[in-house]
């Protein structure tokens, strides 16, 4: 079974808001062995969504919209629905109940334009609205189907899930499964020439490569006709690929660096704290968006003028003077400096030039150091992120980030050697 997913919004076209509901319902179908071969972003005008829709079942066997199902005039998906499959529109009282019910529930007054939400192509199976006022719906004619979802994804999520989902269960011929193997510290280019006699010669499961912020990410999908067997095609090719890229490989399904970091410090019930200067609190940022940070995670300072480096992180006069504010040995003793000062096992510390301006010759734009002190392991690396955009500030305060938080990791994967 081919699907297209159509997500209608002038919103969406301006960039006002991310169309994330294609992301969930490409997922989603995935997993059930429905191939999403296209997807589409529409604005909100009857002549060019009725124009998609018709393209889409052209080539797909179900199409699946998201948005314009709202009580105002340029909610126009139902009514272009109604239009391309010949059906006239009608009250559905049923569904007009649960919207004076949702208002009342909301102790907010109803308004009349609302009643056409409840307006619905004759013979089209309705779907439930739990959690707003705009029923979903699904027409059929001729072979093919259009299911109808509201835009908000608190909407759409449970609406798909709870009904969409039963009655899409009869078209069902197997599954697919995909895992992702992160990988930190080597480029796209490089893992590509490892494996790409692989690449071309597997057909299932696949191996497809994303490029990433300063990262990669290496997808394994296969499909077969249940999870498990699913899984067990993979297993073998996830372990073949970790051993090939070693200590690169950072985790599998583990979502980002941090959640990678928080994991490991639980694990070995470690704690960690940070000093930043040019990454200004993103390591702290990223470390404590993780679920159960709490647990790890003692303290951030912001440590951007040298008098704080000095006075409260511990960094020396005498470095600062020296070797200067961006330099190793600040690096290290900030990192030093912010374990002694948190009591926490390990301290990560960034210096840096972040641009655009401040750089010299001596020390350019994108010259960074990250710093880690523990009882185990003390290391500085040096970095020079710069090379290519030098004027790419966030970009260099985000690698920086990212190396700190890949250098965290590998330090703290070092202490179950000690023990």
């Amino acid at each position: 079974m081919k699907a297209e997913i159509l997500c209608v919004g002038t919103e969406i076209l301006l960039g006002d808001i991310v169309n994330t509901n294609a992301v969930f319902l490409a997922q989603e179908l995935a997993r059930m062995g429905i191939s999403v071969y296209h997807q589409s972003v529409v604005g909100d005008n009857s002549q060019r969504l009725k124009s998609c829709l018709q393209h889409s079942l052209e080539q797909s066997d179900l199409v699946i919209t998201t948005g314009g199902l709202g009580p105002t005039y340029d909610d126009l998906t139902k009514e272009t629905v109604a239009d391309l499959f010949g059906l006239e529109m009608e009250l559905n009282e049923e569904s007009l109940r649960d919207i004076r019910a949702y208002f009342k529930k909301l102790n907010r007054p109803m308004t009349d334009n609302n009643i056409k939400q409840a307006m619905m192509p004759k013979g089209a199976i309705i779907l439930k609205n739990e959690n707003g006022t705009a029923p979903g719906l699904i027409v059929e004619g001729k072979g093919k189907a259009v299911v109808l979802l509201p835009g908000p994804p608190r909407e759409m999520k449970p609406m798909f899930l709870h009904g969409v989902l039963p009655y899409l269960s009869r078209y069902i011929q197997g599954t697919f499964i995909s895992h992702n193997i992160h990988v930190f510290g080597i480029g796209e280019a490089q893992v590509e020439s490892m494996l790409r006699d692989r690449m071309e010669a597997l057909t299932n499961p696949t191996i497809a490569p994303y490029a990433k912020e300063g990262e990669m990410l290496l997808r394994i999908t296969a499909g077969a006709e249940t999870p498990e067997k699913a899984d067990a095609m993979i297993s073998p090719l996830i372990e073949e690929i970790c051993g090939l890229l070693g200590e690169h490989v950072y985790g599998v399904d583990v979502g980002s660096l941090q959640t990678a970091v928080v994991q490991e410090l639980s694990k070995r019930h470690l704690h960690i704290a940070t000093a930043e200067s040019c990454t200004g609190g993103l390591i702290s940022k990223r470390i404590t968006e993780v679920s159960g940070s709490s647990q790890v995670f003692d303290c951030g300072v912001c440590s951007y003028a040298n008098e704080i480096k000095q006075r409260i992180v511990g960094v020396s006069e005498e470095t600062l003077a020296r070797f200067g504010a961006v330099s190793r040995q600040t690096a290290a003793e900030m990192a030093a400096g912010i374990r002694r000062l948190s009591h926490a096992d390990i301290g990560i510390s960034t210096t840096g030039i972040a641009g655009p301006g401040g750089g010299t010759p001596e020390k350019p734009v994108g010259l960074v150091y990250v710093g880690v002190d523990c009882p185990w392991h003390q290391e500085v690396l040096e970095l020079k992120l710069s090379r290519d955009f030098p004027e790419e500030r966030e970009l260099i305060r985000w690698l920086a980030s990212s190396h700190a938080l890949y250098l965290a990791l590998q330090t703290i994967r070092k202490y179950s050697k000690q023990v």
